[in-house]
């Protein structure tokens, strides 16, 4: 059974591991992601680090490893174009890493890697139209078309996060305003959250409580575990959340017509006081609600590992075919 090593470069980690045909984890290596401010190859050398780490223990060969970078990956699978969370700009990062890592090496974005491990591995199994949409530091998204991965002309498709949805609205780190991952994602919780903790609002006391006045305490984690204990505003900031994500989904679905939407990343472990909301306003936003069929809205069955196992099955299969 040939093996390979998915790597997943989010916002805040570097998560690795060694994947089997199956699409099973062996071993696990994590790093944090470096500030976006350093110099890219303060990221490679966390790349090198991960995936060295996983070699040395690996007890068969390696035959691949396939990274997912949230960000711009060019046509050629070789490129990082633009990573709005890293400081890669035109970064050729295959070129850079191939003599340090020594298997292959397949790069592709961290959302098309986690559609196509929950389509070969979890949710979205038997659906050959699908879409990824992973709510982390931003939005990620994924597009499954005929079975196979989308990535349009330039290899830049699938960056729903940067869809504008409120013209002139919060500033986005990619550069423009109004981004639906500003709206949407595990940072607009947060964002909304600390401003009712810093305003001292009353409803938000059992928050403010728990990160003792400190808003800068405040994680998404933090917010979702507060909402699952019963808070009412914590679910209300997860119901609102929900709403930005269906009423996207809803354009989405204009645009491509997937059979099925599979929402993934950290966000998504607020489970159904996140999903249930974003269908709620999907059905709302849809395009010929009530007389067209409209496609499932599922929380992702391969949690935060989607990313890395997608990596790696892509890379194993770009050598062994």
């Amino acid at each position: 059974m040939a093996l390979a090593i998915g790597v997943d470069i989010g916002g805040t980690k570097v998560a690795a591991g060694i994947v089997d045909e199956s699409g099973t984890i062996l071993r696990r290596a994590r790093a944090d992601t470096p500030d976006r401010s350093v110099h890219p190859k303060v990221v490679e050398d966390t790349i090198v680090g991960v995936v060295g780490e996983l070699m040395d223990g690996a007890d068969r060969e390696i035959v691949a490893v396939g990274i997912g970078a949230a960000g711009f990956v060019a046509a050629d699978r070789a490129t990082i174009v633009f990573a709005p969370h890293l400081s890669w700009r035109n970064e050729p990062l295959r070129d850079r890493l191939g003599d340090r890592v020594g298997p292959p090496i397949f790069i592709d974005n961290d959302a098309n890697a986690a559609m196509w491990a929950e389509n070969k591995f979890g949710a979205a199994r038997g659906e050959a139209d699908a879409m990824m949409i992973t709510l982390g530091t931003g939005i990620g998204g994924g597009v499954l078309m005929g079975g196979e991965v989308f990535r349009g002309r330039f290899g830049i498709a699938g960056e729903f996060g940067h869809m504008q949805v409120v013209p002139g609205g919060h500033r986005c780190e990619c550069g423009n305003r109004g981004c639906w991952e500003q709206y949407a994602s595990g940072n607009a919780l947060v964002r909304e959250a600390r401003g009712m903790v810093s305003a001292n609002s009353p409803l938000a006391r059992d928050l403010y409580e728990r990160v003792q006045g400190d808003p800068s305490r405040l994680t998404g984690p933090l917010v979702t575990e507060v909402a699952q204990a019963g808070d009412r505003t914590a679910v209300e900031l997860l119901a609102e959340v929900g709403t930005w994500l269906g009423i996207g989904m809803a354009n989405l679905a204009a645009a491509f017509d997937p059979g099925i939407f599979v929402v993934g990343g950290g966000v998504s472990a607020a489970g159904e006081l996140l999903i249930e909301p974003a269908r709620q306003a999907f059905r709302r936003q849809l395009t010929g609600r009530g007389f067209r069929p409209e496609a499932r809205i599922v929380r992702a069955e391969l949690g935060n590992e989607a990313g890395l196992i997608g990596a790696a099955d892509l890379a194993r299969q770009s050598v062994t075919g």
